[in-house]
């Protein structure tokens, strides 16, 4: 099964001089990709190199001049293909990353009764259709993140595919697969695969699921060995401001509307989209909808959302021009709208 994707490559090049130019000329573009070959086994080439207690993904330059260099420079896109949920395939300077998969079954955190979600477009994809992985991250440790129907026959088809987690889900994990690093928040790994790229990945403090004292979830900032281009991953738009204001995102990967059950937000969104895109310096904003999914069960009738598509475009101030909507930030990236936003950013 083919699935197009997010892919961003002229666009950068472009920023540099002419931000409004390059959204409406280069611009981020959909392409089809080729036929998806079974991901029979895992390339033997794949590295990870020693952990670090440094983070140097993202991390703020001292001069503003070097990243657009290095990004005019780039020859391999950056390809972002949205699995719905909290799903997503990404491509990044060579490397093919598999994030927080749920790709058998549906999520139903082990009581359907209380809730079941399902995909509403890719009903059909499956482990089968994914292309060769050279990593799987993993943000969190609840199903939602830390799928078992999909991470069971994942490992038994790829047993030692590389794995990046939250130590939060260790006990899951470490049933299933050989080769996993946990990262603690601050902490950091570079991902080498061999004649084809690098990526370092530097894990950011998340949500805390529980007691305020249990250890927060994790984001990740994950940087491009090649090109130097970052993208920054947090599923819940939950962020530790004081961690990330030393740091740089090109791309911000966020929910914007807000998921809430009575006195208790689920997932973030909105105003807190806004702050977090300022916050990271990010010139390139890729809203997910991980709540559109069809939804049964007994929490579904407290469960409701906080904005929309159009109120998260007016706290950013974006001037929309000609464009009605932004279906790329529905429940899947087909044809991505690129306005301009009020603190020099795109929404793509």
């Amino acid at each position: 099964m083919a699935l197009p994707g997010l892919t961003l490559r002229s666009l950068f090049a472009s920023f540099q001089h002419h931000p409004t130019t390059a959204a409406a000329t280069n611009g981020a573009s959909l392409s089809p990709s080729p036929s998806l070959p079974s991901p029979s086994h895992l390339q033997p080439s794949i590295r990870f190199k020693p952990k670090s207690n440094f983070c140097s993904a993202g991390r703020l330059r001292s001069s503003s001049s070097a990243v657009p260099a290095a990004l005019a420079q780039s020859t391999k896109p950056i390809k972002l293909t949205y699995l719905e949920g909290n799903s997503w395939l990404w491509e990044l300077g060579g490397v093919n990353i598999l994030v927080d998969p749920i790709l058998v079954g549906n999520l139903d955190f082990g009581q359907p009764w209380l809730f079941d979600g399902a995909k509403k477009i890719l009903k059909n994809f499956k482990l089968q259709d994914l292309p060769d992985l050279d990593c799987l991250l993993i943000t969190q440790s609840l199903d939602d993140h830390c799928h078992v129907k999909t991470l069971t026959p994942l490992s038994k088809m790829l047993p030692g595919l590389p794995v990046i987690s939250t130590p939060n889900a260790e006990a899951i994990l470490s049933k299933l697969f050989k080769n996993v690093t946990y990262l603690e928040p601050g902490q950091s790994i570079d991902v080498e695969v061999k004649d084809r790229g690098m990526v370092n990945v530097c894990a950011t403090a998340g949500p805390i699921l529980g007691p305020p004292w249990q250890r927060p979830e994790n984001g990740y900032i994950v940087e491009s060995g090649q090109s130097h281009l970052t993208v920054y991953y947090e599923p819940h738009c939950v962020y530790n401001h004081s961690f990330l204001q030393n740091y740089q995102a090109d791309i911000v990967i966020t929910p914007v509307i807000k998921q809430m059950l009575p006195a208790f937000t689920l997932v973030s969104g909105q105003e807190d989209a806004v702050q977090l895109a300022k916050l990271l310096k990010a010139k390139y904003i890729v809203p997910m909808k991980n709540g559109d999914l069809d939804t049964k069960g007994i929490i579904t009738s407290i469960l409701y959302d906080v904005g929309t598509t159009e109120s998260f475009k007016n706290h950013a101030g974006i001037a929309v021009k000609g464009a009605t909507k932004c279906p790329s930030v529905g429940a899947y990236p087909r044809y991505p709208s690129r306005d301009t936003c009020g603190f020099g950013c795109l929404i793509v």
